[in-house]
């Protein structure tokens, strides 16, 4: 009988543990999670620098991961936590930077390499060699003995 008490007893505390989350050394519960993820997600690693911190397994991913799940425990607005780390890392850290005059040329290099080999195909068109004279009568029999 007193193990069904102490069973019952324990039952609330094992539903509690069971909403809260340890990752990368910071506990947390489900919601602090999915808006931890949801932070990290946005945020390149700058080990790998083609995947999102979430993704990375990487040394510095998974500080910056501490770093974020900390932040959100603490209750800071997911905004201020991306602004706190593009003005530490710089703007490369954002995996989808804004659209500002230091990215201007990120995004319009597409069009540029578009219109550069458009460029380059029209000219080498332009600059082809004409095509050579017909053969005299001279070459023409000169051929004709060679083959």
């Amino acid at each position: 009988m007193r193990r069904w008490l102490l069973a019952l007893a324990l039952l609330p505390s094992l539903a509690l543990a069971q909403s809260t989350v340890t990752r990368d050394g910071v506990t947390l519960t489900q919601a602090q999670e999915a808006e931890a993820e949801q932070i990290g997600g946005q945020l390149r690693c700058l080990v790998c620098q083609g995947e999102s911190l979430e993704e990375s397994d990487a040394t510095l991913a998974k500080q910056l991961r501490g770093i974020i799940r900390q932040q959100v425990v603490a209750g800071v607005a997911p905004s201020q936590i991306q602004s706190y780390l593009v003005q530490r890392y710089g703007i490369f850290i954002l995996l989808k930077p804004p659209f500002s005059p230091i990215t201007w040329l990120l995004y319009a290099m597409p069009v540029l390499a578009l219109l550069a080999g458009g460029l380059g195909f029209w000219a080498t068109r332009r600059g082809a060699t004409p095509r050579p004279a017909p053969l005299t009568d001279a070459e023409a029999a000169r051929l004709k003995e060679l083959l």
